[in-house]
């Protein structure tokens, strides 16, 4: 098969075809006069030449009708009621279609445009991935490296895969620690845990399989990767992120790091669901902060921004070549990284909509296949805003959506959408067809497994006294310390780095709860164990895998602060 990387020139015949009628109705005229060409003649035929090669993505993209694609987006839109989004195409390093509704912050009058600074969320791993590409291209770093070698202080919880852990498995999910461990030092933001912190913690987190048995999805070794790299670089993640991605690429308004939203201007503001209106959530404050999660899902970038790290993966003999004429990343860099990794489920949904027959993850990219041609893909979900990137190498086609508010299954209706425009547009049930089939989805989950969501409608606030010998001061060790306390007749439960994971503890014939102030995590169970042992679940077992309650093993350590 023909490698996704080989160089994406024009076909010779496609230009062949567009010239040859000049110079036969050029050759026709001299025979009908009985005057052979002049030079004049030729000069003119190849000024028309260079003409017609120069517009000729101008008049790709113009022949390219837009109509359905502005079907799906306004469908998407009315369907959802989103607050606002940005979709954009890209075909052959062009922009063959840009599509703004909505406004950055509901209300607030100010409309989306291609330039509006989005989330991006779990797409910032492929540019965690590409900036160590990078380091690997100008000789500082391997794949295969140990962490410990640019990481001496790191540790796993077992010896031997800390022996053994290289870079190349911070980024491929195959850690054998269940899917979100550790989130909870990420999320919610802010929170007052530093990398230093995350990097500690791995060696408590216990892991669920053995090492590189399956995948299971993490954020926190996308944390040790980008320290890895700040080692290896010389300098912080985000000025390396900048230096290496961002700037030779002319990403300019992608964000890391600390800014300055006055600054900035134009920030697309996340959004929540509650009783079916979208509401701001999380407004950012006038100057945002350094984010220990940056690696993992911290960088935000415009439609443009996106549009054009797209064109970088499906032309890079033409976008992102440097001054020297090399391109950005060298093709063994970007072979290693749209290489699968790590096999992952393929599901159902999959098979039925996209005829997928693989599925894997390389470094920072899903990859698969849909109705017979490649797909490299991710999505970014991170609380109100949500983003899909999906590349089709062998189409040369990249398409972008960001939405700023919790809109999963808008955002998952509308990719299925766009890309069956590009790989299957005579059987496309479009939006409205994805949705329907999502509902019957539903239905039957209902119907085959009702909801393991036990019922607490028999809540009620826990008395002090129904504690007795549970209150007080309790540690976990990467999590930290929580406190379970007296309050103005409340029980209330608290964590000292996570200032949003607090809430009051109810009681109910199922056991204790936390009722959380706020929506930024699941509500958990409480299970005190004998002794001075305590253990936390999500009330659903199906819930956001990042509220990984589950992996706490706190110790009481001490009573309730004096008042």
């Amino acid at each position: 098969m023909k490698s996704l990387f080989a160089s994406r020139s024009r076909p010779p015949g496609l230009i062949r075809l567009r010239y040859m009628p000049a110079i036969a109705a050029s050759r026709m005229a001299g025979r009908e006069s009985g005057i052979p060409a002049c030079p004049r003649d030729l000069i003119s035929i190849g000024l028309a030449l260079v003409l017609t090669l120069t517009s000729f993505n101008t008049l790709a993209q113009a022949a390219f009708d837009t109509t359905s694609l502005d079907h799906e987006l306004d469908t998407a839109v009315a369907r959802y009621h989103l607050p606002g989004v940005a979709v954009g195409v890209v075909k052959d390093g062009e922009v063959i279609y840009r599509g703004t509704r909505g406004e950055l912050e509901i209300g607030g009058g100010q409309r989306v445009d291609s330039g509006s600074l989005f989330k991006i969320a779990s797409n910032s791993k492929a540019m965690t991935a590409a900036l160590l590409g990078r380091l690997v291209d100008q000789g500082k770093l391997r794949w295969d490296d140990p962490v410990s070698k640019h990481l001496p202080d790191f540790q796993m919880q077992q010896d031997w895969v800390t022996r053994e852990i290289q870079v190349r498995d911070l980024l491929i999910h195959n850690s054998g620690l269940p899917a979100g461990a550790g989130d909870l030092m990420l999320w919610p933001e802010p929170n007052h845990f530093t990398r230093a912190d995350v990097l500690h913690g791995m060696r408590y987190l216990k892991p669920k399989w053995s090492f590189r048995s399956r995948y299971a999805y993490d954020n926190t070794l996308y944390i040790v990767a980008g320290e890895v790299a700040a080692a290896v670089g010389g300098a912080p993640y985000e000025t390396l992120m900048r230096r290496e991605v961002f700037e030779p690429l002319g990403l300019s308004r992608c964000r890391v790091g600390a800014w300055s939203l006055e600054a900035t201007g134009n920030v697309a503001q996340p959004h929540r669901l509650r009783d079916g209106r979208y509401e701001v959530v999380n407004r950012d404050p006038a100057n945002i902060p350094e984010s220990t999660m940056a690696a993992a899902g911290g960088v935000r970038c415009s439609l443009d921004d996106m549009l054009k790290w797209a064109s970088t993966w499906l032309q890079p003999d033409r976008v992102g070549v440097q001054a020297d004429g090399k391109p950005w990343l060298s093709d063994a860099q970007r072979e290693a990284i749209w290489m699968a990794q790590q096999p992952m489920p393929l599901s159902s949904r999959m098979r039925r909509w996209d005829d997928s027959h693989f599925y894997a993850y390389g470094y920072g990219w899903r990859l698969s296949d849909v109705d017979g041609t490649a797909r490299m893909a991710h999505t970014g979900t991170l609380s109100g805003m949500y983003s899909s990137f999906t590349l089709l190498p062998e189409k040369h086609i990249g398409i972008v959506v960001l939405i700023n508010g919790d809109a999963d299954e808008a955002r998952t209706v509308l990719m299925q959408a766009l890309t069956r425009h590009f790989t299957a547009p005579d059987d496309n049930p479009g939006v409205e067809g994805y949705a329907k089939w999502l509902a019957d989805e539903r239905t039957q989950a209902v119907e085959q497994s009702p909801s393991r969501i036990p019922d607490t409608r028999d809540r009620r606030p826990a008395a002090p006294t129904e504690l007795a010998g549970k209150l007080g001061r309790w540690r976990d060790p990467w999590f930290g310390d929580v406190t379970i306390c007296p309050l103005q007749g409340e029980v209330r439960f608290a964590a000292a780095k996570s200032p949003r994971v607090r809430g009051q503890v109810m009681t109910t014939r199922h056991g204790w709860l936390v009722d959380w102030d706020g929506d930024a995590v699941s509500e958990a169970w409480l299970r005190f164990g004998p002794g001075n042992g305590l253990t936390m679940a999500k009330l659903d077992p199906d819930g956001d895998f990042s509220d990984d309650f589950e992996d706490l093993d706190f110790h009481r350590v001490g009573d309730c602060p004096a008042k």
